[in-house]
């Protein structure tokens, strides 16, 4: 299976630190991330749970629940969290998959056509398991990434794309470099006359690029 954007996630019940959850039902009405990490005790990685934990409350504000993946087992997640809480200075409260099985991994299209299964595996092995997707509330993907292993994932554009995707949810589209509060641009499907009724006041760039006030 490839997972593509506008696919519906797989209908999976995984195994967590924090116990058994459905992806689906875990997902419910909100939004969602799903991070994926090659290795526990890894350090780019434990940067980037790190940088996720910082940013519970901006989660909490856009209604959006996170969930790490990582390919070793319960016990060394908790371990690992521990060095997370040491580097970035609060405890994690998100769970973390279990994928040791790679069953996550597959059914999410994050391996590369080889792969060392599952012993004697080193995070080279699964170089590729390095992946974002953003969900919405109708658990679908709406946006995906892909890192390699020596760069570590900017998690304030991934915030930002997912005020873009939020905001996209309200009938417009963001520029490049759009940040939340700056004017959005209307569909080509609108006409003007539809725009201003819907929107407000259309500036018209291009008869093919207008924009508008952010909806609220």
């Amino acid at each position: 299976m490839v997972l593509r954007i506008n696919d519906t996630i797989p209908d999976l019940t995984v195994t967590t630190d924090l116990g058994e959850i459905n992806l689906r039902e875990w997902v419910g009405d909100s939004w969602a991330i799903i991070f994926s990490h090659p290795k526990d005790f890894t350090p780019v990685c434990t940067t980037e749970f790190s940088a996720v934990m910082q940013l519970a409350n901006e989660w909490e504000a856009r209604n959006t629940k996170v969930l790490g993946v990582s390919v070793d087992g319960v016990e060394d997640h908790k371990k690992w969290k521990v060095d997370i809480e040491a580097v970035g200075g609060a405890k994690p409260e998100f769970a973390i998959v279990a994928d040791d099985g790679l069953e996550m991994a597959k059914a999410f299209d994050m391996l590369p056509s080889e792969y060392v299964l599952p012993d004697g595996r080193s995070p080279a092995d699964s170089a590729t398991v390095r992946s974002v997707f953003i969900i919405g509330p109708d658990k679908q993907v709406k946006l995906m990434m892909t890192y390699p292993m020596t760069v570590g994932r900017n998690f304030s554009e991934i915030l930002r794309s997912l005020d873009g995707l939020q905001m996209a949810a309200k009938g417009v589209a963001t520029p490049a470099d759009w940040q939340p509060g700056q004017d959005v641009i209307v569909p080509t499907s609108l006409t003007t006359k539809d725009a201003e009724t819907k929107f407000g006041i259309v500036k018209t760039v291009l008869p093919y690029l207008r924009t508008v006030a952010a909806p609220r």
